[in-house]
């Protein structure tokens, strides 16, 4: 591409590259939750659409784990080698490197060792919370010079660099805001910057970056011209049209199958205004990084589900839609040249019926529990957090003597346990809202209300295995810390009420490693908390998904790579495995399943759920 000069034009809604005008038409897919091998795939499809740009969130808690410990090399960590695909396709770039993201992404992009503190503030200024800044500022200057040399001025693709997002919905801080600028100019990149923000929010709190573009959420047509009209001296474009939606568990189905924004776009397009399309390819939110909301009005807990699909145009296995076809006819209508065709879709994989992976009994978790921590360390109960733990499980446990208790009360426990008493299973603990169903069958209760609790037993030991779920990633209550946040009480027969300390905690990240050093022992399989394994052997490998339909609650790993979370509350019940991550020859899918004793079969199958 060379060098370029992209800038904004004087007193109208014109972007400019090389002093011409220039209509953004830009689609957003994130690297994070797309396989590094079909970055390019992807790429061309967005290309093939009629889009001229591809904008991305750079998702901080994705790149630097722990303090100070950054990876931008391995797997689908490298930036650069994206953002260079791109360019090599001929495609413009936005970026979005937060430092918070909302993404439906876990804590929205902060990395969880912030919350550590426990009176940390996040997304505020240095001197609200100078921690919170000091780790902002090591993040923009390890990122930074790795985006300057991708600028447009320095002849790559990059167009803008966004600074933070959506703030107007948390805040009016016009300190914090420049000084994340003044963050960049420091390291290097002088802009151009913009912002993004719904056009209402945007109003009330100003909350637009100095000299830069301004993006807006849901964007329409009378979106930006009420934006130009109060800010006049830079241009706006539509910065997030929602092609779809997302899901929680225990929505009554999959987001955003209705959405269309073919009116929006046609108005776009004939009007020359910029836009970027949320999502256009949305992927999946592999792993533990699915993100969480609370529900508007009622502060209710809700977890994300595992796929990112969104109802986008490209589908979560890189799949033309309907929508694919349809805004493409209405951005190639007002094209001189026709896009590009498509690429060819990767093959898929089926195996059902008898010839489905059926996994058997492998190992239990209560035989391969990691060392404790510290007594002196848990005499209360701790979150992940304070431990140095960011996704994953824990077992809080202790003896509970001669209590003569009848219930017992979590308070604010993240997010989901298991509890066992005596080494008998005693009911579940569940943040998010369950089905009526779920509840009888799993005696599962809301954390904060009092568990019924069977005889105890002397020095019955009390076990509680906490999964954490995805972090808050919207609004203004982010603090979410994991696993018991507060206190655990006991209740005897004559309502009297003792908080209970002296625990024993083991972390259980349930990370690769973790994952790849399980020993196949089980000493109780009547005890749940099981891993479950199936090794099956494949000539040929394809995209495909496992119906976990069969099964209750866990995490899949498949060759050693974590697919995800599965919940029989749903809405998804299949997960996406990738082809890349298949090999000819033998393949072995783990289950780690909370409540499943005995194993169901996994098939594999060729397409998401409907």
């Amino acid at each position: 591409m060379g060098r370029h000069a992209f800038s904004f034009a004087t007193n109208s809604n014109d972007f400019l590259i090389d002093g011409q005008s220039f209509q953004i038409r830009s689609g957003e897919m994130h690297p994070a939750r797309i396989p590094v091998e079909y970055w390019q795939h992807r790429i061309q499809m967005a290309k093939a659409m009629g889009l001229n740009t591809i904008s991305i969130y750079i998702m901080w808690n994705y790149h630097e784990s722990s303090p100070g410990v950054f990876d931008f090399s391995t797997e689908n960590r490298d930036i650069e080698s994206f953002i260079r695909l791109c360019q090599s396709e001929g495609l413009w770039v936005l970026v979005r490197p937060g430092p918070y993201v909302c993404a439906e992404w876990d804590l929205g992009g902060i990395p969880s060792y912030l919350l550590a503190y426990p009176d940390i503030k996040l997304r505020t200024d240095s001197v609200s919370d100078p921690r919170y800044m000091a780790a902002v500022r090591r993040y923009i200057a390890e990122l930074a010079p790795r985006i300057a040399p991708l600028m447009a001025s320095n002849g790559g693709p990059i167009l803008m660099l966004q600074v933070e997002n959506e703030f107007g919905s948390f805040d009016s801080n016009a300190v914090y805001i420049e000084e994340i600028r003044q963050c960049w100019l420091q390291n290097g990149i002088a802009g151009p910057f913009y912002t993004e923000d719904g056009i209402a929010e945007l109003m009330h709190s100003r909350s637009n970056v100095a000299g830069g573009a301004i993006a807006l959420s849901n964007g329409s047509s009378s979106a930006i011209s009420t934006s130009r009209s109060h800010f006049a001296a830079v241009p706006a474009m539509a910065g997030e049209v929602y092609t779809g939606w997302f899901s929680h568990w225990g929505d009554a189905e999959l987001g955003g199958s209705t959405a269309d924004i073919s009116s929006e776009l046609a108005s776009f397009m004939q009007r020359k205004q910029s836009f970027n399309l949320y999502m256009v390819h949305g992927g999946t939110s592999f792993g533990f990084f699915a993100g969480a909301n609370l529900e508007i009005g009622t502060g209710q807990y809700q977890p994300d589900i595992t796929s990112y699909d969104y109802f986008a145009p490209i589908s979560e296995q890189g799949a033309a839609t309907a929508k694919f076809q349809t805004y493409r006819n209405l951005i190639a209508f007002h094209l001189s040249t026709p896009p590009a065709a498509a690429p060819a879709l990767p093959g898929t994989l089926t195996l059902t019926g008898a010839s489905a992976p059926l996994p058997t009994l492998y190992a239990s978790i209560w035989d391969n529990l990691p060392s404790a921590l510290p007594a002196s360390q848990t005499i209360a109960p701790l979150p992940f957090e304070m431990f140095g733990q960011s996704f994953g499980f824990a077992l809080y446990r202790r003896t509970l003597g001669s209590s003569g208790a009848e219930k017992m009360k979590v308070t604010e426990l993240h997010d989901y346990a298991t509890i066992f008493l005596a080494g008998q299973y005693a009911g579940a603990l569940s943040r998010p809202a369950v089905p009526v169903g779920y509840t009888r069958d799993y005696a599962a209760v809301t954390p904060g209300t009092d568990m019924t609790l069977p005889a105890v037993p002397s020095n019955a030991l009390l076990e509680i295995l906490v999964e954490g779920m995805g972090r808050v990633n919207y609004g203004t209550d982010m603090i979410d810390r994991k696993g018991i946040t507060q206190s655990v009480s006991l209740t005897d027969s004559m309502g009297q009420t003792s908080q209970l300390q002296g625990w024993e905690i083991v972390p259980l990240p349930m990370d690769e490693l973790f994952i790849a050093n399980l020993k196949s022992v089980c000493t109780n399989p009547a005890k749940s908390g099981l891993f479950f394994k199936v090794s099956f052997n494949l000539t040929e490998t394809g995209d495909t998904f496992l119906d976990m339909s069969q099964w209750t609650k866990g995490v899949v790993w498949v060759n050693g790579r974590n697919l995800g979370r599965y919940w029989k509350i749903g809405p998804q019940t299949r997960l996406y495995c990738p082809a890349p991550w298949l090999r000819a020859g033998i393949n072995d899918i783990i289950i780690f399943d909370l409540h499943q004793l005995a194993a169901a079969p996994i098939p594999l199958v060729g397409r998401p759920d409907a």
